[in-house]
């Protein structure tokens, strides 16, 4: 048996695609979106618990890679990747598991031959390697974690 690997697409609902320790890639969404009377954190707590959740099930996780946002449209959307970034680094450091940024240019050239490829270009991407992404959170995350097992020498 291997070990994991963990694609992600990291927002309020963040894309997520994982090569698990039986060869399988599994993926899909999972929403971050604050309950009306949660406190500020409890996204980011959320987030570091469903990262253990996923070591536990389908791990243990080797390494984790995520698409690295240089800029965003909206504050609040910054602010929110960068809570997000600091949960998972801080998880992953806590842990000896290693992580990776992957620019935004560079995974939307791998998945489709264009480094500046809309939404339904890189839907269409997952969908030509035979996925069924849910939507552009989903097909990110597979994208990423296609590229890191393809471009980081294979598996564990």
């Amino acid at each position: 048996m291997g070990r994991a690997i963990l694609g992600l697409d990291l927002g309020t609902t963040t894309g997520w695609a994982l090569y698990g320790t039986d060869g399988l890639i599994t993926s899909g969404t999972v929403s971050f979106r604050p309950g009306r009377f949660d406190g500020g954190g409890m996204r980011y707590l959320r987030f570091t618990n469903w990262l253990t959740e996923i070591d536990r099930l389908s791990g243990p996780i080797e390494a984790i890679y995520f698409e690295e946002v240089r800029r965003h449209v909206g504050t609040d959307a910054a602010h929110v990747f960068g809570g997000l970034m600091a949960s998972l680094t801080s998880w992953a450091e806590l842990r000896g598991i290693s992580y990776q940024g992957v620019p935004v240019g560079t995974i939307k050239k791998y998945a489709t031959g264009k480094g500046n490829a809309n939404k339904q270009a890189m839907l269409a991407a997952a969908r030509d390697r035979g996925f069924s992404p849910a939507d552009d959170n989903e097909a990110d995350a597979i994208a990423i974690l296609l590229w890191a097992i393809e471009t980081r020498g294979g598996v564990a």
